[in-house]
């Protein structure tokens, strides 16, 4: 793995895009902090495509109790009705 300051990428964008195509993972760091990670597209494919969505899977799972129409919405106080005057 590669570490790097968020500064010297800027200068070293290029290079730095090159290792990550071949497989090398850039780390960027701010105050020698980790904060950014650079990695090929395949390895990004990859990752991608691991991680569940789990909302698509909760509405799998319930779809026999959920309907079309959702969760009914109750305008509260603290969202007035725009339609209606305030003076009036």
């Amino acid at each position: 793995m590669c570490r790097t300051s968020i500064y010297n990428a800027r200068n070293n964008f290029s290079a730095l895009v090159k290792e990550a195509e071949e497989g090398e993972v850039v780390e960027l760091t701010k105050y020698d902090r980790p904060v950014a990670v650079i990695i090929s597209y395949e390895e990004y494919e990859k990752l991608r495509g691991t991680k569940p969505n789990w909302l698509s899977e909760w509405r799998e799972m319930y779809k026999d109790c959920l309907d079309d129409e959702g969760i009914p919405f109750e305008r509260s106080r603290e969202c007035p009705d725009p339609t209606k005057n305030p003076w009036d």
